[in-house]
Parts: structure tokens; sequence; C-alpha cells
């Protein structure tokens, strides 16, 4: 399994960005897909994921109603719509894939990992 994260770039607080990772090499409907987030200095955290559809997505409070997961089965792509961005959002952002039997936002249950695409959110 390949994952091929894109979409982040440079901005300035309140704008948007939309992240996108396409997962290749099994069949994209096995995996809970998740989006994780390393800040300079920090260790990494969880942002956000779901499962197959969106009857099972969880976000972290520091992101909740500002961002938003979803994923193109079609597309084998899940993405993350980051909105009324924040300097606290900097980070580098990753996308994961796993096949834990439930939705989850622990990294351990995350079987793979993309390179990671840095936001950086600044005026």
């Amino acid at each position: 399994v390949q994952l091929q994260a894109s979409g982040g770039g440079l901005v300035q607080p309140g704008d948007s960005l939309k992240l996108s990772c396409e997962l290749s090499g099994r069949p994209f409907t096995n995996y809970n897909m998740g989006w994780f987030r390393q800040a300079p200095g920090k260790e990494r955290e969880f942002v956000a994921c779901m499962r197959l559809t969106s009857a099972s997505i969880y976000y972290a409070d520091s992101v909740k109603g500002r961002f938003t997961i979803s994923r193109d089965n079609a597309k084998n792509t899940v993405y993350l719509r980051l909105n009324s961005l924040k300097p606290e959002d900097t980070a580098v952002y990753y996308c994961a894939a796993g096949t834990y039997y439930s939705n989850t936002a622990h990294q351990v249950h995350y079987d793979y990992w993309g390179q990671g695409t840095l936001v950086t959110v600044s005026s």
C-alpha cells in the first residue's frame, strides 16, 4: 500500500486549503482513513478519521467545525478540507490507512502512512 499526500502550502490566517491523499496497491474500501499532523517541536497528533462512509467520522476538538474529512471511493482518495486556518494549524499533515475493526483516532491502529504535506499558516 502506498499513500501519496498533496495540497499543502503557505497561506494566511483565515484562508482555506484542501489536502488530498491517494491510496494505491490495495482496494481503498478495505481501509479506515485518517489525517494526523505534527507541528514543529511537537509530537504527531490526531486530526480526523473516517470509515468507509460518512456514517462514522471523528475530529480532534481543535479542528472541529473548521476541518472536514471526506473520501471518494471511486478515486481511492481521502480529502481534508481546512477552513479558517490559524497559525497553530501549521504542521506537516500525514494521511494514514488502517484496517482496525472500528473507526479510530489512535495512531497505532493505522498500518500505512503517507509522506506528509506541509501546511504553513502565517501572515
